[in-house]
């Protein structure tokens, strides 16, 4: 296995990526809250993108993986910041980012800073907005008291240890919203959803489908699928929806 590569930020942050070079356009992993660049999605795009020769980079927002920072010290706009310091210190010309969960509202984010940059976008299990609307929508008087009292409140999760989730991400994501005002996305969008995702559910997808302006954006619905979306035949779609979007014309 390759080593890990650091890139300093200008924030000051390390981040861990690694990358690897191709043709292009560059597909960028954008990976979800809590996880990072060693998980199967990531780790399996890669190995596709060396098969093709195709350019690949994936990488670990602070907090997570192999960077600096506490996770409980970052929020969404950091990511943000990070997303961008990767793109543009790591990459050059077209890209296609695959977002998956929160990471696909970091792609968004991406669309909307660097919308001249970006071939295609593909997500999975998109989360945009998921502080706002999954997560402050859902609190009890009870948790927003404690979320305001001491700074932080636990969720439990399907697939890890609680969420801690700070005041600050829940402030800090009511700045960085993408489903409030006009999200215009110029390139060919591919979202997929599965209907047994208890984390992001369906109407979320669908959410975002009408809400965005976009001349060709599709969203495939698959039947029984959770929220991971990494078993072989979701694997497959991901890879197909990359192709996609690549594709010309």
């Amino acid at each position: 296995m390759a080593a890990t590569t650091f890139l300093d930020t200008p924030q000051g942050r390390k981040l861990a990526y690694h990358k690897t070079d191709g043709t292009g356009p560059t597909v960028v992993f954008l990976g979800g809250l809590k996880s990072d660049m060693e998980g199967t999605k990531a780790v399996h795009l890669e190995e596709w993108a060396k098969a093709a020769g195709r350019a690949f980079l994936r990488f670990d927002y602070s907090g997570h993986g192999e960077s600096s920072g506490v996770y409980e010290d970052t929020c969404i706009g950091d990511w943000h910041q990070d997303t961008l310091a990767a793109i543009d210190a790591l990459t050059d010309g077209p890209i296609v980012p695959v977002g998956s969960s929160m990471g696909g509202w970091q792609a968004l984010l991406l669309a909307r800073a660097r919308s001249e940059r970006i071939h295609g976008l593909v997500t999975i299990a998109a989360a945009p907005d998921f502080t706002e609307d999954g997560w402050w929508a859902s609190f009890t008087e009870a948790q927003k008291a404690e979320l305001q009292d001491k700074g932080q409140v636990a969720l439990p999760s399907d697939y890890m240890e609680p969420y801690i989730v700070t005041k600050r991400m829940v402030e800090d994501g009511r700045q960085n919203l993408v489903l409030r005002d006009p999200l215009v996305l110029p390139f060919k969008v591919r979202c997929l959803q599965g209907t047994a995702d208890t984390a992001v559910s369906t109407e979320t997808a669908l959410r975002l489908l009408d809400h965005a302006e976009c001349a060709d954006m599709r969203l495939n619905l698959v039947k029984d699928t959770d929220h991971r979306f990494s078993d072989e035949a979701c694997l497959r779609m991901i890879e197909e929806a990359v192709q996609d979007v690549l594709a010309e014309g």
